[in-house]
């Protein structure tokens, strides 16, 4: 598989295993990572700093285990370095949301700024920024007041 397509997966990844509950697998792509909002000052680094974060922060639903949300991922924009070892990439987000007392709505939308590694031929993540652009209501996907986060 083509560099960028191994990049891109790593970005669908996120999206995937956060809307399925797994936390644990988030914070595995970011064993050797960081991911950081400058706007928020809020930075967690490797798998335990970043499993803590989305544990104390994701409200998880009994009844599926999962927030209930679609972290839909697009404009993705991907750059390989001339030496075949790093990249980056730039994407926007919108996390759609719907629960027994929360009609489907978008709830966030922003942008990702990553950067990534190639290690051992595989490539992951060395950081994530979260650029937040947009808030609808997030009373139903997080486990605190979100009310400072526009």
């Amino acid at each position: 598989m083509e560099d960028s397509r191994q990049v891109e997966n790593l970005i669908y990844s996120y999206a995937e295993r956060i809307d399925n509950g797994d936390l644990e697998g988030v914070a595995a792509l970011f064993h050797a990572a960081e991911i950081f909002s400058a706007a928020h000052d809020v930075r967690r680094t490797g798998f335990d700093e970043v499993l803590e974060m989305y544990q104390t922060s994701t409200r998880l639903y009994e009844s599926t285990a999962t927030p209930q949300t679609k972290h839909l991922t697009t404009n993705v924009i991907i750059e390989i370095d001339e030496g075949g070892m790093e990249a980056s990439a730039r994407s926007y987000y919108t996390v759609i949301q719907a629960t027994d007392s929360l009609p489907l709505q978008p709830i966030i939308s922003g942008r990702y700024k990553d950067r990534f590694r190639k290690t051992e031929n595989q490539w992951q993540f060395s950081s994530r920024e979260m650029i937040v652009d947009l808030v609808g209501d997030l009373s139903a996907h997080l486990l605190y007041d979100a009310s400072g986060i526009a």
